[in-house]
């Protein structure tokens, strides 16, 4: 099925000096983003039907992530433009989709500051450690928080009762422990900073 998929798109008539840019991860994760417009449909407070529409969507390209990660390994498409656009395609969707459901009553305001927050000084961690030429292993706690944030979000957005289960009690559970995960990977990522700045003799202040 994949091979099938890339040798459908190569066939596309995409200039060859344009490939670099909308090669087939890069396309996906455009396409991941390009989802986003449809979260804002959450403004409405969609019923049930709607609300399990949208969820999907919303599933199915945040499985797209795994889907473009793969893809470029694979066939060995790892560009600066690709290293670029899927973390940031990831924080657009999820965040987006977080923001969008406080107006309506689905999650505490105060959880996505936190969410959102981490992930900017996070950010600004990496940056600072970049430009001092350090090197910061990836937290496992960041991967787990970001899996416990789309399965969180995606129980959220379905809200009412599917089979039996209260989705929006299911999705408020799963959200607390991404709260912690994203807590304590955050904490994670300063912890590693400060120690691999000391070793390396830097000041980071």
């Amino acid at each position: 099925m994949i091979n099938f998929i890339k040798r459908s798109f190569d066939r596309l008539p995409i200039a060859p000096e344009m490939r670099e840019v909308f090669n087939l991860p890069n396309t996906i994760s455009l396409i991941r983003i390009g989802v986003i417009p449809i979260l804002f449909c959450l403004l409405l407070s969609p019923g049930p039907l709607m609300s399990l529409v949208i969820a999907t969507l919303f599933i199915a390209a945040a499985l797209t992530d795994l889907l473009d990660g793969y893809i470029a390994r694979r066939y060995h498409i790892v560009t600066t433009m690709g290293k670029f656009l899927d973390p940031i395609a990831d924080k657009l969707i999820v965040n987006t989709a977080m923001i969008m459901l406080i107006p309506i009553g689905r999650i505490p305001t105060w959880i996505v500051a936190v969410i959102i927050i981490r992930d900017f000084i996070v950010d600004g961690i990496r940056n600072i450690a970049s430009s001092e030429g350090l090197i910061i292993d990836a937290s496992p706690l960041g991967k787990r928080k970001t899996l416990c944030q789309i399965f969180a979000v995606s129980a959220l957005m379905i809200h009412y009762p599917f089979f039996g289960a209260d989705a929006h009690m299911v999705g408020t559970v799963i959200l607390f422990i991404a709260l912690v995960l994203t807590v304590l990977s955050g904490t994670d990522y300063f912890i590693k900073f400060y120690r691999t700045s000391i070793k390396k003799g830097r000041k980071i202040i």
